[in-house]
This record gives C-alpha cells, sequence and structure tokens, in this order.
C-alpha cells in the first residue's frame, strides 16, 4: 500500500467489521487452547519480554485473514514487527495494526484478562477497532464516527462513558501499576480501584464500569489503536499530557508517549507525572 492509495470508504468499513470480528474471535479461539494447556512453553523475545506458542498461532490467524480480507493493505502486527522493515512502512497511509495477545503476562500469570486487538489506521488515525477478550468472551468493537458496541452473551448494546464524573472516580489499573499511577489516584478527591489487564482497561472506561485509566509506563501502538475507537466512538478519549489524542505516524520503535483513557475530557484530571 503506498500513500498514493485509494482510502477505504465507509461502506468498506460497514462490510468489513464483522469479518474483523469474526478473525479476532477465531484468533481467541486458538489462544484459548493453548491457555488450557498448561506444559505449553513460553519463550522470550530479543527485549526479554514473553512470548508464547498462542501469540505466534494468532498472529499468523490474523494476518492470513485479514489478507484475505484486504489483499492491498498491509499488515503490522507486534509479531511481525522485526520484520517489517520502517522503511517500508514509513509511507503507508493505510495498514491494520494487529496484537494478537495483549496481556502476554496476564495470560502467563492466568488472571484471564487478555485480549485480542485489530485496528485499521489510516492516515495516522484508528477509524476500526475490535477488541475481543477470550476467557470473558466480551468483543469491543466500533467505527471511526459511529457507535461503539459490546457484544456478551451473545447480547449486542451501545456503550458510552459514565458522564458527569461522580466520586468515587473509578480507576482502570493493572495488578502491576506503579508508583506514578499510585500517585495520580492519590491526587483525585475520592478515588476506587478497578483492576483488569490489557486493552480491556480502556474498554471498562468506554462503557462506563471506570472512569480513567491512566497509563505512565511504555505500551506500543498495537496496544492502543483498536480501543482508541472504542473510546473516541463511546465519548471518551486516550490523551497525552499535552491533551492531544494519540497519533500513529509510523516511527521505528512505535511507542506511545504516557496516556490516560478518560471518560470525561473535561474533568480536572490530575497532571502527568513528571
Amino acid at each position: 500500500m503506498t500513500p498514493s492509495a485509494a482510502i477505504p470508504s465507509k461502506n468498506d468499513y460497514q462490510a468489513w467489521l464483522p469479518e474483523v470480528c469474526k478473525a479476532a474471535h477465531h484468533a481467541g479461539k486458538l489462544i484459548l487452547e493453548i491457555y488450557r494447556c498448561p506444559e505449553c512453553k513460553i519463550e522470550k523475545k530479543a527485549d526479554g519480554s514473553p512470548v508464547t506458542l498462542a501469540d505466534k498461532m494468532a498472529d499468523e490467524s490474523i494476518r492470513l485473514a485479514l489478507t484475505k480480507l484486504t489483499p492491498n493493505i498491509p499488515v503490522v502486527s507486534e509479531e511481525n514487527i522485526d520484520s517489517t522493515l520502517f522503511s517500508e512502512r514509513q509511507n503507508w497511509s493505510v495498514y491494520w495494526l494487529v496484537d494478537p495477545l495483549d496481556g502476554t503476562k496476564e495470560f502467563i500469570e492466568r488472571t484471564d484478562e487478555f485480549c485480542v486487538n485489530i485496528a485499521l489506521i489510516v492516515n495516522q488515525q484508528p477509524v476500526l477497532g475490535v477488541v475481543y477478550g477470550p476467557v470473558l468472551d466480551v468483543t469491543y468493537c466500533a467505527i471511526k464516527g459511529q457507535a461503539a458496541s459490546k457484544v456478551y452473551q451473545n447480547k449486542t448494546q451501545t456503550i458510552q462513558v459514565r458522564l458527569p464524573v461522580r466520586e468515587p472516580i473509578k480507576v482502570a489499573v493493572s495488578r502491576r501499576h506503579g508508583t506514578k499511577v499510585k500517585a495520580f489516584q492519590a491526587a483525585l478527591p475520592a478515588s476506587e480501584t478497578v483492576h483488569m489487564g490489557s486493552a480491556l482497561k480502556s474498554c471498562l472506561v468506554a462503557e462506563g464500569v471506570a472512569d480513567v485509566y491512566p497509563r505512565f509506563g511504555p505500551t506500543s501502538h498495537w496496544d492502543t489503536a483498536a480501543s482508541q475507537v472504542i473510546v473516541e466512538s463511546a465519548g471518551g478519549r486516550i490523551v497525552d499530557a499535552q491533551g492531544r489524542d494519540l497519533r500513529y505516524q509510523p516511527s521505528p520503535s512505535l511507542l506511545n508517549p504516557y496516556f490516560m483513557v478518560v471518560g470525561d475530557p473535561q474533568f480536572a484530571w490530575p497532571a502527568f507525572p513528571g
């Protein structure tokens, strides 16, 4: 895909979303097979982060499905980024961005709080997003500019953020959140912790179960792109320290800045830590 290639239409997004959900669900089934296999091996990537057979199988399944669905749109995945040269992808205006297993540590620690993330990026913005939690069997999905949905127990519902913010303020955090998040939470007038792993934390904000998810540690584009579409479609935002929406400009590392997922952008949230 080159910068001069045609930008997909809204009709394309409508046609693709059910297929992307199917791809996420199929990957989720493969992940569950490994999750229920106690002798399956855990390896480490070059940077020391864990990777499992589940990551690899889900990645292969999703990339195959997306390539069949849209042969001319490339796929950038956490599992294939090392073989996708920056010199090749830096000028892509349209591409899929995938985390086949977001929350590998949650997977390893068996918290059930991991998910599959699939997003379509157009001109540095996520425009279609699917987040699927295989163990919880919950799917969040949205197309930019349209309502966000949650599918749970075979029921589909439109979701919205919780407005206005009410005390105690519900803060979505992982079980490994650090001192910066604790300081942020202490700066709130009154708060209550909602534990969750992976991009599912952002989805809790989107559906109003949590008010804010502060992230003051390293994340990559594939960790946030899919959930950003869902959050924004539900009425919230994902913002950096300057209050700007996260963008997906190609870079060698694809790292995000610190960010907050907020249901109410007008609320006087505490400042980002230095």
